[in-house]
């Protein structure tokens, strides 16, 4: 007799090809896995900044090539090894802890935020860095991305030096500017006032703080002031230049509202759109200029008052001034006199000589008739002749 036993291995064999199956699709996963990590720490790798990961034993359980290239050790020198050794000893003894009161407490002090501190190359130099945490809550992980800070302050003191030898200059400038004996003032395009010197206020009578920020028409008399913006907004649309590059006598406008004659000077800094204008108050030299008017004009009432001719003559022997008596004597007026050669008044005898006797003099300066008196004859307008006492001085 034969006995056989069957057994059915569909079931077993249906295992059999969902375990090869899944075996394969792992060996698939874990190929996508390792080509995916080649492919992030290449990622990580051409960041410019330098990263780690670490456990929450404070080990360094990967890093990026900038890391390698900021703190000198390789990679494998930094994996497995303590974070703390990029940290200076006064931190690095502490940091252990800060870890495990952190697994303790759950309390985020450094996690989650960016803080400027000091690292710890492998030759033991030190450098300023920005240091950012965050915690991968399922890897157990914490990743830390460090900033190297050394060119950015090196920039930053370059910046510092830089701004502090401008400051130094704009001082010796302004120093220079507030020495001036006239009032400076520099506005913008919008005619608003950006620098005054110290002149300016003594002139003005409104302090640096007043006037910074105002519009320049707070100085000119309110005719001028309305219509001010205007004359920019001109000069910028057409490139006109009316009053820039030139000088010219304005009136200004004081705090008290009292008005004074000024020489105004304008200029443009093409490179900051600035214009610059100096202010020469002319109130002193008006006044002195009115006195000598006044006086000139006192002694010429009492020129003409005198009873005696007068007659002032250059070294060509060409009448300058002369007062009123000598038109009444001699029948000229005084446009007729003045510009002519003083032979006018000379009976033609002398008037033919008298200009050889003025080179003479002027040559030798020998004086014949200087500082004295002499009875000479004189000619009137109509031709008739008449004597007179002449005296002469220089």
């Amino acid at each position: 007799l034969f006995c056989g036993f069957i057994r059915d291995l569909t079931q077993e064999k249906a295992r059999e090809s969902e375990i090869i199956a899944k075996q394969v699709a792992a060996e698939k996963l874990s190929t996508e896995l390792r080509e995916n990590q080649g492919i992030i720490m290449g990622i990580l790798d051409a960041a410019f900044h330098a990263l780690f990961v670490i456990d929450e034993n404070c080990i360094i359980q990967m890093v990026n090539k900038k890391s390698c290239e900021v703190f000198g050790w390789t990679k494998e020198e930094f994996v497995g090894s303590n974070i703390n050794i990029i940290m200076p000893a006064y931190v690095a003894e502490k940091h252990d802890q800060y870890m495990k009161n952190y697994l303790e407490t759950g309390m985020k002090k450094m996690i989650g935020t960016q803080r400027e501190l000091i690292a710890c190359r492998k030759d033991g130099s030190t450098f300023p860095c920005v240091l950012g945490l965050s915690e991968t809550e399922k890897a157990g992980m914490i990743c830390g991305f460090i900033r190297d800070l050394t060119k950015d302050k090196a920039a930053q003191a370059a910046v510092l030096a830089k701004n502090a030898e401008l400051q130094i200059q704009q001082n010796l400038i302004m120093s220079i500017l507030d020495a001036s004996f006239d009032g400076l003032f520099v506005i913008d395009e919008h005619c608003t006032i950006q620098m005054v010197n110290t002149r300016s206020c003594e002139v003005f009578g409104w302090t640096k703080e007043e006037f910074i920020g105002q519009n320049i028409n707070m100085i000119m008399p309110p005719a001028i002031g309305e219509v001010h913006d205007g004359f920019m907004k001109n000069y910028l649309k057409t490139g006109f230049k009316k009053m820039i590059g030139t000088l010219r006598e304005v009136t200004a406008r004081r705090k008290d509202g009292t008005t004074f004659p000024c020489r105004l000077g304008l200029s443009e800094t093409k490179e900051s759109g600035m214009f610059c204008g100096f202010i020469h108050d002319l109130t002193d030299e008006k006044a002195a200029e009115a006195e000598i008017l006044a006086k000139k004009r006192l002694a010429e009432k009492i020129i003409d008052a005198a009873f005696d001719s007068l007659f002032v003559i250059n070294e060509r022997g060409i009448i300058e001034m002369v007062n009123a008596t000598s038109t009444t004597v001699f029948g000229w007026t005084t446009e007729e006199f003045i510009g002519q050669n003083i032979s006018m008044i000379m009976p033609s005898d002398h008037a033919e000589n008298h200009n050889s006797y003025l080179e003479r003099y002027m040559k030798t300066r020998f004086k014949k008739m200087i500082g004295k008196e002499r009875e000479v004859e004189a000619r009137r307008k109509d031709g008739s002749t008449f004597p007179c006492m002449l005296g002469i001085s220089e």
